[in-house]
């Protein structure tokens, strides 16, 4: 009763709608139980809806930490998933008022924009993956790579590395996300770059036996990017959310004469925002996971939670296409794939930056500004050393 309830609660904070959560639970977890009873827990738990609003000062307080990031380029809706994300139980015109309130300039930037897509359609989750780099912040040494479901639309990963370019790294992002769900899709979508040669190789290699239309040959399908929708689309998302500020930020670094593309920066740049660029990347898709996707004007597209649309395909009348794989293939796929450590940047780079740090008693960022001031001082102490 006890995990129960805790589930329940984890799900309501996520912003779930009741149905959401009933139908979750019995898919996922195997607990049965009406919505009459969900609602009676959720009364015991003290948990509503409607009641126990946080206070707005504390809201306000959050939407002002989140602008001075990546947040300030959120819309309301956006900003009110991360509120609800971050445990805030706040009514929706209450943050688009805040925003219009604290970041007027802001609001009417984004009010301008539209962005138009052609139709698009997948079977069921995990019938095809769409995956791409994303490579706005490769100048700087940060290396993105993700992939999309195409039913769904939930990120099935989305990480930043040192490197996008070798297929060894990116087979990793693969066999790590295969491993986890225990199979692998039907279907994998990607362009021709070469770092895709290894994902090709295994996704052939675990659908060699498959008996459909899309085994072995062509359970890879090849595309140029601006063709693959799924993903491209998300790329647009995820620039207006989170990378428009790094973009800014770091070019703002290189007008000031604190950036000059040599390996020493780049490798500063890894050793002091990788990680806050991954823990945002990470926060990014939470709250992608969990928002809503509005109708398209496609009748054929689904609308929804990416979780719940991925976890419950029964509410859209189809069904999960994750086909089935066993312990020796993905063993011989993980002997050739190289998995992200804990050292961002060259080693010789982190030894020395970790020595420093440790000298001076510094601790990593746990921001954009920290992490500015930690690479202006080991920038500093290494320029001198390098003389």
């Amino acid at each position: 009763m006890t995990n129960r309830n805790k589930l329940i609660e984890i799900y309501f904070h996520l912003g779930l709608e009741y149905k959401d959560i009933v139908n979750i639970l019995i898919a996922k977890h195997k607990i049965l139980l009406s919505e009459r009873t969900l609602k009676r827990t959720l009364q015991r738990q003290g948990l509503f809806r409607r009641k126990n609003y946080t206070n707005l000062q504390e809201v306000v307080a959050f939407i002002r930490r989140e602008l001075q990031g990546s947040g300030s380029c959120h819309g309301y809706r956006w900003m009110f998933e991360k509120c609800k994300l971050n445990g805030l139980n706040v009514r929706k015109e209450h943050v688009r008022v805040i925003l219009s309130l604290v970041d007027p300039i802001g609001t009417e930037m984004r009010r301008a924009r539209r962005l138009s897509r052609r139709s698009y359609f997948s079977k069921g989750p995990n019938y095809i993956w769409h995956m791409d780099s994303y490579d706005k912040l490769r100048p700087f040494g940060l290396c993105i790579n993700g992939c999309i479901d195409g039913f769904a639309r939930k990120l099935c990963w989305l990480n930043a590395y040192r490197t996008s370019s070798d297929p060894r790294v990116i087979g990793g992002y693969f066999v790590e996300t295969v491993k986890s769900l225990q199979g692998c899709p039907r279907i994998v979508r990607a362009d021709r770059g070469t770092e895709n040669c290894y994902v090709r190789e295994f996704q052939r290699f675990l659908r060699r036996n498959g008996s459909d239309a899309f085994a072995e040959e062509r359970s890879f399908m090849y595309g140029s990017s601006n063709h693959n929708q799924r993903i491209e689309s998300f790329w647009g998302f995820l620039r207006k959310e989170c990378i428009e500020f790094w973009l800014e930020f770091f070019h703002g670094m290189k007008n000031e004469g604190y950036f000059d593309g040599t390996f020493l920066d780049v490798n500063l740049v890894l050793f002091c925002f990788l990680g806050l660029i991954q823990d945002e990347l990470d926060r990014t898709a939470d709250v992608w996971n969990t928002h809503i996707i509005s109708p398209s004007k496609n009748e054929n597209v689904p609308h929804g939670r990416p979780n719940v649309m991925y976890f419950v395909p029964e509410l859209y009348n189809t069904k999960n296409y994750t086909q089935g794989i066993t312990q020796d293939d993905l063993d011989e796929c993980e002997e050739e794939c190289i998995f992200r450590g804990s050292i961002p940047c060259d080693e010789d780079v982190f030894r020395l930056c970790s020595f420093i740090m440790a000298k001076r008693h510094l601790t990593l960022s746990h921001d954009a500004y920290s992490g500015l001031e930690l690479y202006l001082v080991l920038r500093e102490v290494l320029s001198v050393l390098n003389e």
